[in-house]
């Protein structure tokens, strides 16, 4: 697949969970559908993470030729989600709670930013 195919599918995957972890943050807790919400988000946060892999570092420098600094958010995506799951499965609410505002601010907010940065394709469509 081509880096603008796999951007595509990760900003199809990214905006949902955007909208839904924002959502989620403002909703009661363990409700009937914050966990469903909560399931899908954790989901498309897995599957978005997983698409970033693909695509190598445009920005910056490179790790093996292919990974830049931002992918750091991808593999702590793909490590907090299963934890946080895991958490609230053994009743660790505060654990989960914990892990899923830090992944929402880390891998949306903090790495969402940064995609705004000069030489990247949100910030050529928005500021260019």
């Amino acid at each position: 697949m081509d880096y603008y195919t796999l951007m595509y599918l990760h900003l199809a995957t990214v905006i949902p969970c955007f909208l839904i972890g924002t959502m989620l943050l403002m909703l009661k807790k363990g409700t009937g559908i914050h966990r469903s919400f909560g399931r899908v988000y954790m989901i498309l946060m897995l599957i978005t993470a997983t698409i970033t892999l693909f695509m190598p570092a445009d920005v910056g420098p490179r790790f093996l030729n292919h990974f830049g600094w931002i992918h750091s958010f991808s593999f702590l995506t793909i490590y907090t989600v299963p934890t946080a799951y895991w958490a609230i499965k053994k009743g660790n609410v505060k654990s989960h709670s914990r892990k899923m505002v830090l992944l929402y601010f880390g891998a949306i907010i903090i790495a969402g930013g940064f995609t705004f940065s000069p030489g990247r394709y949100l910030h050529d469509l928005f500021f260019g």
